[in-house]
């Protein structure tokens, strides 16, 4: 893929994944800046954890000249809406119709859309997400078929040349680490498990061999497996 001379808007939360989104964005594009989005979410930490990852890898890395200016963006109708176990004081569970209850019913599209409005006025046409498919706790939105579908809608309700990107979305989480590892090395896996919030809960509290964490949330046990299989693979 050659995007020499383009630029990029990155959907940042602060997680594992935005943040190897965030990596790879920076390897393939000459300018890069970041968006988060504060919805009222109950693990908030991630987003306090923002600041540091960027200076980080502002600092540690070689990409320095290419990260530009961070945006956080409110989209508090995610939690005047409710119903998910992300916004409101619910279990995680399953719903009867199969769905986690950790699913937040358009999200991914309201992120994107917010994103390219963005970007509309920066100049910025590449827009970067974690979404998966392959470990992906069933969320609707996060399918491949859902982001070509929302490019399409983004042409057209634009009227600009819109391009989404999701460098995650055939990957598990064994390859998502691997993934860092090839673009930033140890010193990235490293700030992965120091400084991301992946919890459900965002718990900082409890520090295990994968990062931070509750340990027993749908997200804490994927990772934890991620990372056990991505050492594994290393050995």
């Amino acid at each position: 893929m050659s995007v020499k001379g383009r630029k990029a808007l990155v959907l940042f939360s602060g997680g594992q994944d935005s943040t190897t989104c965030l990596a790879w964005a920076l390897t393939q594009f000459d300018h890069v800046e970041t968006v988060g989005f504060a919805y009222g979410q109950r693990h908030a930490a991630e987003l306090d954890m923002r600041p540091r990852i960027l200076a980080r890898l502002r600092e540690e890395f070689t990409w320095p000249n290419r990260q530009g200016e961070d945006h956080l963006l409110s989209l508090d109708v995610l939690s005047e809406i409710g119903g998910s176990a992300l916004t409101d004081d619910v279990a995680v569970a399953m719903r009867s119709d199969g769905l986690p209850t950790t699913f937040v019913p358009g999200r991914n599209l309201m992120f994107l859309t917010a994103a390219a409005a963005l970007g509309a006025r920066r100049g910025l046409h590449d827009l970067v997400g974690g979404m998966c498919e392959t470990d992906y706790s069933g969320y609707p939105d996060c399918r491949n078929e859902t982001m070509q579908a929302m490019q399409k809608a983004l042409i057209l309700g634009f009227a600009q040349d819109f391009t989404i990107h999701t460098p995650l979305m055939k990957i598990d989480k064994a390859e998502t680490w691997r993934l860092a590892e090839r673009l930033g090395g140890i010193a990235l896996v490293d700030l992965i498990l120091e400084d991301t919030v992946t919890c459900y809960h965002g718990d900082r509290l409890h520090r295990y061999d994968w990062g931070y964490g509750c340990g027993t949330c749908p997200a804490c046990k994927l990772r934890a497996a991620g990372y056990e299989n991505y050492r594994e693979r290393v050995a």
